[in-house]
């Protein structure tokens, strides 16, 4: 059978989609789709060649590499200068500054003391008063030196980072053009194998000229769902990490020269640079151009930053890539916070690949070595297998309608949204964190915003909704604190009592209730956990996923705090999650009871060592601990409760599993009745009234 290009899925590379070569007669459906398999198709030698077959041959695309490179060595010359200009200017003008006031310092000092030459002591006081002026002028000028200094320096660097993005917007449409070029002579050549019968319209060539932004067609899950399908590409970024590149041109030549689609041609340039930690690399006062550290010599200088390099090496892959501007809720960001001024200005990608512009956040993505105390030297082999890199998925290629919870770009048309939003509505987005999305989770309620005010009561609710994939798993907590100040008590009482925190269905709700009028800061935390890994008692790591401002600007009632319990969720939904106990009496995290109460849960695994231990404000819990028992019948466990007193009340709920491990045999037989730590279960928020008496 002859062998033809036929329908083949997008690739950058080729300039169509990326596939397999088929032969005339096979049924098409097997052709391999971009999205259908999420890039799990091994590589093979047929798309390691044909994408050297596009590039330029190298000799041509270093020659404009080093053209582009004397432009930067131009550049840098010319900051150079006018930095040395600036520093003679500004040493000028503070000399000649100084030597104005002390000018009059003296002279004021000469007059007085021309009129008090008969009095010695009085000349003294003069002499010594006029040592202090002048010491004190000294160091205000000197602040005031400093601070100008600081200024005009911040101004030079705005200026060389603005000149460099210029240069380098240049130099990538000239290093796209030269790859075109060539993109171009390929498929005019493969034109002639493509058959007769082939549909024009399936061809979907990889543009020669950045298209307008546009909304995405599809969602990121549906280019690929699970990192993993990025391992191998992933290696290869963390392998040339590793090494040393003396151009770009051999440093994106290891880098993509396995890659079969311009998704994974930036998948890999994301990961060279965020597992390059450029923040915390060292450089040489003295760095020559033609070394390794010279390709980054913009980062040594400050003046090329990570969203910079990354649009620099997309081009020399062949890949269209802006850098945005505009607005992030970044470090020092709280909500409620206006966008008033630069203070939280910032910089980002987005590159066009799967059809589509999609956003890139470089900076943001990077994260550090875990198992490691030191990042390795270039070129040191030891331990690497040791090593795995963290860094944050959720900022490649992320969807328009969550990168907007945290980037407001200055130009409407690159939120890349089909309704866009203004930048107050930016403002009152909810401030969330990037784990928030990686678990899945969502606001079910339309009026969540970043600043919640309560009602004349002080109480207002947040709700957030979860995937039912991860609401066995999933363990929220929270932290309260005034907003204005590090302090989290009100009249030495935690203010997390001012909270109830309560999970209905796939529903996490946080009811705060204000002590006092004022403003606070809610920030909620979160950790996915196994069962087991919950029930061995070891500390647990929460991370945030969102913040909320809580303004109660008139409170007319008096709050009092929930009993002192363990912190975490009321209800009984986290012992069925986590400990397999169901209840059968109370499924709410509230009870109305009389005088006394009876609580009851079903287990579905063995468990031991029931206690419960009541709370109550105003009372010690060494006195409430003869008000509760429990009692185990079979599967059933029961708690009895006999209030001393009305009032509400807050019951704890510990327990442990027996771990039955293997028989009563060998090793195991040490391991048959191991327990784990006692470990809290769950707890309720109990009124104790007469009036509740059935």
């Amino acid at each position: 059978m002859e062998t033809h290009l036929r329908s083949l899925p997008y690739c950058p590379s080729l300039g169509f989609l990326r596939g397999a070569f088929t032969r005339s007669g096979d049924d098409d459906s097997a052709s391999t789709t971009l999205w259908s398999h999420h890039f799990a198709c091994p590589f093979s030698q047929w798309t390691h060649d044909v994408y050297f077959s596009i590039l330029p041959d190298k000799d041509t695309q270093v020659r404009l590499e080093m053209k582009h490179r004397k432009e930067e060595d131009d550049l840098y010359r010319k900051f150079a200068r006018q930095r040395e200009e600036e520093e003679f200017k500004f040493k000028e003008e503070f000399r000649e500054e100084w030597e104005k006031e002390l000018e009059k310092l003296t002279s004021r000092f000469e007059r007085e003391l021309a009129n008090k030459r008969k009095k010695p002591d009085e000349q003294k006081v003069l002499t010594l008063r006029l040592q202090r002026e002048r010491e004190d002028l000294e160091k205000n000028l000197t602040v005031r030196r400093d601070k100008k200094k600081e200024s005009l320096t911040r101004k030079l660097l705005e200026h060389e980072r603005a000149a460099t993005a210029a240069l380098v917007e240049k130099q990538s449409k000239e290093m796209m053009n030269l790859i075109n070029e060539k993109r171009s002579e390929f498929m005019r050549a493969e034109s002639l194998y493509i058959d007769d019968d082939y549909q024009t319209e399936e061809l979907f060539p990889y543009p020669s000229n950045a298209p307008a932004p546009q909304p995405p067609g599809v969602a990121k899950t549906d280019i690929y769902h699970d990192p993993l399908v990025f391992a191998d590409i992933d290696q290869i970024a963390i392998s040339v990490a590793q090494e040393d590149q003396k151009t770009f041109t051999d440093l994106v030549r290891m880098l993509i020269g396995r890659c079969g689609s311009d998704v994974e041609k930036a998948r890999t340039i994301f990961r060279w640079i965020t597992v390059k930690n450029l923040s915390t690399m060292q450089f040489e006062d003295t760095v020559r151009t033609d070394t390794p550290m010279g390709l980054l010599r913009g980062i040594k200088h400050g003046t090329e930053s990570y969203h910079v390099l990354f649009k620099r090496i997309c081009s020399y892959a062949g890949l269209h890539c802006v850098v945005i501007k505009g607005y992030s809720k970044s470090a020092g960001y709280q909500p409620g916070v206006r966008f008033e001024d630069n203070r939280f200005r910032n910089s980002w990608n987005a590159v066009y690949v799967a059809g589509a512009w999609r956003f890139v956040q470089c900076n943001w993505g990077a994260r550090h070595l875990v198992n490691a105390k030191e990042v390795p030297k270039p070129g040191s082999k030891s331990k690497s297998d040791s090593l795995r890199y963290e860094y944050d998925d959720h900022y490649f290629l992320t969807d328009p309608k969550e990168f907007i919870y945290e980037f407001f770009p200055l130009q409407a048309e690159w939120q890349l949204l089909k309704t866009t939003i203004t930048l107050k509505e930016f403002e009152d987005l909810p401030f969330v964190r990037s784990l928030f999305f990686r678990y899945g989770l969502y606001f079910p309620d339309d009026n969540t915003k970043a600043v919640m005010v309560t009602d004349s009561t002080g109480a207002v609710t947040i709700r957030i909704g979860m995937p039912s994939n991860m609401q066995a798993s999933l363990i929220f907590h929270y932290n309260l604190k005034f907003y204005d100040k590090d302090t989290d008590t009100f009249e030495n009482i935690s203010l997390k009592r001012f909270v109830m925190q309560s999970v209905v269905g796939n529903v996490v709700a946080f009811r705060v209730h204000a002590p006092c009028s004022g403003s606070f800061l809610l920030d909620i935390f979160a950790n996915a956990v196994t069962p087991r890994e919950y029930l061995t008692g070891e500390p647990m790591k929460f991370k945030s996923v969102c913040k909320f401002k809580i303004v109660c600007e008139d409170l007319q009632t008096v709050m009092v705090p929930l009993p002192d319990c363990a912190s975490g969720e009321w209800g009984p939904m986290k012992a069925t999650r986590l400990f397999g106990l169901v209840p059968i009496t109370h499924q709410d995290a509230l009870i109305f009871a009389g005088r006394e109460l009876e609580c009851q849960f079903r287990m579905s695994r063995p468990l031991t060592d029931f206690m419960a231990t009541l709370h109550k404000n105003g009372s010690e819990e060494k006195r409430l601990a003869k008000y509760a028992t429990h009692y185990v019948t079979d599967d059933l466990v029961t708690f009895k409760i006999s209030f001393p007193e009305e009032g509400q009340y807050g019951m704890d709920i510990y327990t442990r599993e027996v771990n039955s491990m293997g028989n009563s045999s060998g090793n195991n037989a040490e391991h048959s009745n191991e327990k784990h730590l006692l470990t809290h279960c769950c707890k309720y928020l109990i009124n104790s009234s007469k009036r509740n008496q059935i």
